[in-house]
Order: structure tokens, then C-alpha cells, then sequence
């Protein structure tokens, strides 16, 4: 069960900013007021809510990074794109994440 929840916070092994330079798109899945008061910049807002609707918007070959306050909805959306064909990585929270781009 530990490692079964670790994999799923952990985020130490992937090298985000390579992955958006090779085209990922990074998906906020807070709210909009949440998003507004704060983002990085070029992510999508799609409330986790929505993500199953809106994911056709989004191109299979690209990964999408997944962002939330402090991660836990965002595993939940990687969790849906992966059943859907999607290569998708939980960046955790969108402030951490931020900081390992700017790295």
C-alpha cells in the first residue's frame, strides 16, 4: 500500500521541463477562482471535474502534466488520461512544479 501511494506523489524521477520542451502541456485541475489567483504559465485550466469531458481537446502523442494545490486531484487526473490512452505525469502541486521548471 506505501509504495502504491508513493508512486503516485512521486515525482522526483521526471524532468518536466524536458517534457515541455518536447510539446507536453501542462493541465491545472483546480477551480477557476483557485487558477486565476495564481498559475504557471501556459497551463490549461480544466477543473478536475471536466477533465473527462474536455480531454478530446488534447492530442494523444503529446504527455500532459497534471497540476493541482497539493497533488492529490492531479494524480486523480493523471489517473483518468492514462485510462484513456493519455501519457500523463502528476506534477504535484502547480508552486512546486513552477519551481522545478524554473531549474
Amino acid at each position: 500500500m506505501f509504495n502504491f501511494i508513493k508512486n503516485i506523489f512521486s515525482s522526483d524521477k521526471v524532468n518536466y521541463k524536458e517534457l515541455l520542451m518536447t510539446g507536453a502541456q501542462i493541465i491545472d485541475v483546480r477551480t477557476p477562482w483557485e487558477f486565476n489567483n495564481g498559475h504557471i504559465k501556459n497551463s490549461i485550466n480544466i477543473p478536475l471535474q471536466q477533465s473527462q469531458s474536455e480531454m478530446k481537446k488534447f492530442d494523444l502523442k503529446k504527455p500532459i502534466i497534471t497540476c493541482f494545490a497539493s497533488g492529490m486531484r492531479s494524480a486523480s487526473a493523471k489517473s483518468i488520461l492514462e485510462q484513456n490512452g493519455f501519457e500523463a505525469y502528476n506534477g504535484g502541486g502547480w508552486s512546486l512544479l513552477q519551481n522545478k521548471l524554473k531549474q
